[in-house]
């Protein structure tokens, strides 16, 4: 395992070992002196001392307390369309983390046109862009000033926040909270001895959680004592990169698969392919948000190679930022993953109390 997966395991509190919990005891210090700035920050946002800007339309923030992996792009997905099926203008703002654009405002796309690549705007924002017809995507580091281009530009009904829990300077009508089931808050610390962005008190903010990778019959971890929902994650099929359309995994059957990712948790994807009924002969994950180069596409082919593999799968964040690769890489394709809510009812609730 590579040390970015050792490193999320640890954080994540997986990693029980003696030598794991000593080297947890020497991160605890400055996790402590992490949380206590945190915290000053949020209280002062609370009193008023530090300012929140507003927008003239609803804001509805999509975020986290933990350092990846809960599934926002996915939610973020959900609840763009449920509110485009409400017949709303919905305009997304993003930091667009990971492009050549990142903390400058601008247009990815008017919910018709693409106008900015992933290696541009980011993976995420691209893939919300792509996957989300009518869905308009802005991207900045202020999202107040990203709020603003997109009202002059766009004129939406509402504001999606993605990623936007910490993102306190803008006000929000809706606080929604993503939570993962069975390991809501992983070592309890925030970083660097956990994966928390923040205490666990935090979640005082939030209007609503959302329960993430639930399995049937598994109970959260954790109550919350807020309204909430739970979501299922599930790879439904397989994208080829060369075509449209969205093929079953038994397509794929009896032969030989090699599977990247660059994404906070590569190790959970790779098992979930597995788990699809797929013979995986390779695996190599990849930094979070990874940018694709040369030197990495020719490691990619070579290991492949090596295996023997027939063709490569990936996440569709990572596919949207290898379009120029696909004729060195050769067959490749995107597993799709699905967010399945069990009941939409307390999500419906709050969108109808600010729309």
């Amino acid at each position: 395992m590579g040390g970015n997966g050792y490193l999320r395991e640890l954080l994540g509190g997986r990693r029980t070992g003696l030598a794991d919990r000593a080297l947890l005891a020497c991160l605890a210090p400055l996790s402590v002196v992490y949380s206590s700035g945190v915290q000053l920050r949020a209280a002062a946002y609370a009193r008023g001392v530090l300012p929140t800007r507003r927008l003239d339309r609803p804001v509805i923030s999509v975020g986290n307390l933990t350092a990846g992996g809960t599934g926002k792009t996915p939610m973020a997905a959900c609840v763009a369309r449920m509110l485009l099926s409400r017949g709303k203008r919905v305009v997304l703002l993003s930091r667009g983390y990971g492009g050549t654009l990142e903390g400058r405002e601008a247009v990815v796309s008017d919910g018709e046109r693409l106008f900015l690549a992933a290696e541009e705007a980011g993976d995420e924002p691209v893939l919300l862009a792509r996957s989300v017809p009518g869905l308009a995507v802005v991207i900045g580091a202020d999202r107040h000033r990203a709020g603003l281009l997109a009202r002059e530009r766009l004129d939406p009904d509402v504001f999606l926040l993605d990623d936007g829990f910490q993102h306190l300077r803008l006000h929000r009508d809706l606080n929604i909270l993503l939570l993962d089931c069975t390991n809501p808050f992983g070592t309890g610390l925030t970083l660097p001895a956990g994966l928390l962005r923040e205490p666990r008190s935090a979640l005082s903010r939030a209007d609503l959680v959302i329960f993430t990778r639930c399995r049937p019959g598994v109970a959260p971890a954790v109550r919350s004592g807020l309204p909430s929902c739970r979501a299922e994650h599930a790879l439904v099929g397989v994208r080829p990169l060369s075509g449209e359309g969205v093929l079953p995994f038994g397509y794929l059957g009896g032969r030989k698969g090699f599977a990247f990712a660059g994404i906070a948790e590569p190790a959970d994807f790779f098992e979930e392919v597995r788990r699809a009924g797929l013979a995986l002969v390779g695996t190599r994950p990849l930094p979070d948000h990874s940018r694709y180069d040369d030197q990495t596409v020719t490691a990619l082919a070579a290991a492949a190679r090596a295996v023997g593999a027939d063709y490569f799968i990936t996440t569709e964040k990572d596919a949207v930022k290898i379009d120029r690769y696909l004729p060195r890489l050769g067959e490749t394709y995107a597993a799709c993953l699905e967010l399945r809510l069990e009941d939409a009812g307390p999500l419906e609730m709050a969108l109808n109390k600010i729309l």
